[in-house]
């Protein structure tokens, strides 16, 4: 049927959701903020997503109202300014609020393959917390779209749980890539550097990941267990050297639960049976991540205190982004026999602003806890702090502040914990 005719399924008070990412069905997104009129107080669930997001503008308040498991750039602005919400959480959580009726789902919009031969369509580079919304909802509406890669794991789901289809054909949301920069490559050589052979890797997109795995061309039986994945594994996975051969779990298989990158990692992915996109309940558990020898997860940070605390969500008291799966794998890779839990960033912001901080902004939230924290790397080295007392712990990030800001620190460090009177 049409987009306009699929989305009268919706009714006022109706609680939706829908995959992340470039998996955002867009056509059923757009019929569905043109019946605005027609309705009220419609929530929406998703985690970060890309394109078309109308349905979170001031005119629309009191029709749509956004709560997000994690705030992505075409929503930021209305979340900053009251129009949407954000819902703290690590994103393993995710699919059992919605199962277990903390953010319970009516309705479900998707994006989907074409039909095989055996009566499946595959959710195809976005899983997330989908199925979880798809057990739980009385209608799922999906848009087919011949752009979509044919996905395993997770991702197939039998035509019997489509209540409506939407024939709408439209290439995918690619990222881009910019040229890595020294400072980046500094980085990825120093984080790459902790890397052992047979590792598992959590990894995701942008030029911090990618330096990384450009220094990786040399190791052997890497594996992927991840979040999400993009282009920058594809090398390495041609040449061989992620195999997934070392993995106990999935052995040969590479795992994530969303994908985003250009046509050739989608190409790449369809109908290929040695790539899993799976529940987020699945590849965010951080006992399932930790049963993989050797797991490495690289994360970044908006900011880290002198004691090891890590800001990724929030500016101050501004939410930015969000938790995402960042603490699920910090633990997992804890967990793991022979893990390297990695918080890899640049020293300083593009305004020349410290991201090693003597305490974390007011109201900034602490995503991963110092308990958690082991190495931590800049263009400037890496360091371990874990099992390190308070002092060496802010003398071991002082050491791979910016030179500019060094000062500051050891200044800052001294006063809180050696200028003490009793």
């Amino acid at each position: 049927m049409s987009a306009a005719d699929a989305v009268k399924l919706v009714q006022s008070g109706d609680r939706l959701h829908w995959p992340c990412v470039s998996a955002a069905p867009e056509a059923l997104i757009r019929a569905l903020v043109e019946r605005a009129p027609e309705l009220q107080n419609v929530h929406i669930t998703h985690l970060y997503t890309e394109g078309y997001a109308d349905y979170v503008l001031p005119q629309y308040a009191g029709t749509f109202q956004l709560d997000s498991f994690f705030i992505g750039g075409n929503v930021r602005k209305a979340t900053q300014a009251g129009y949407a919400d954000y819902i703290p959480c690590s994103l393993s959580d995710t699919a059992k609020m919605i199962e277990e009726g903390y953010q319970p789902v009516d309705g479900v919009f998707v994006m989907v393959s074409e039909p095989d031969d055996e009566g499946y369509v595959s959710l195809g580079t976005s899983v997330d917390c989908t199925l979880a919304a798809i057990r739980t909802a009385r209608y799922v509406v999906a848009q087919v779209n011949r752009y979509m890669p044919y996905c395993h794991g997770d991702a197939r789901i039998p035509v019997s749980k489509i209540t409506a289809f939407v024939r709408h054909d439209v290439p995918l949301i690619e990222a881009e890539f910019p040229a890595l920069s020294e400072q980046d490559i500094a980085i990825g050589k120093h984080a790459a550097a902790l890397i052992p052979d047979g590792a598992t890797l959590q990894i995701g997109i942008g030029n911090i990941p990618n330096a990384v795995l450009a220094q990786l061309t040399s190791h052997q039986h890497l594996g992927i267990h991840s979040e999400m994945f993009s282009d920058g594994v594809l090398p390495l996975i041609e040449s061989g050297v992620i195999d997934g051969s070392r993995k106990k779990l999935d052995v040969g298989v590479h795992v994530a639960t969303f994908l985003k990158g250009t046509r050739r990692l989608y190409d790449f992915v369809d109908h290929n049976p040695s790539v899993h996109i799976d529940d987020v309940a699945y590849t965010n558990n951080p006992a399932v991540i930790a049963s993989n020898p050797k797991v490495v997860a690289l994360n970044s940070a908006i900011q880290i205190d002198l004691t090891g605390q890590v800001c990724a969500d929030s500016i101050g008291t501004t939410m930015f982004s969000g938790s995402g799966g960042q603490l699920d794998f910090m633990l997992g890779a804890g967990a793991s026999e022979g893990g390297i839990p990695i918080v890899a960033m640049p020293s300083i912001t593009g305004k020349g602003v410290s991201k090693i901080v003597p305490t974390l902004a007011e109201g900034a939230g602490v995503v991963t806890p110092r308990t958690v924290v082991h190495w931590v790397v800049t263009e400037f080295g890496a360091v371990n702090l874990y099992g390190k007392p308070l002092k060496e712990r802010a003398r071991l990030l002082t050491s791979i502040a910016h030179p500019s800001a060094r000062e500051a620190l050891e200044k800052a460090a001294y006063d809180r914990f050696c200028k003490k009177s009793f």
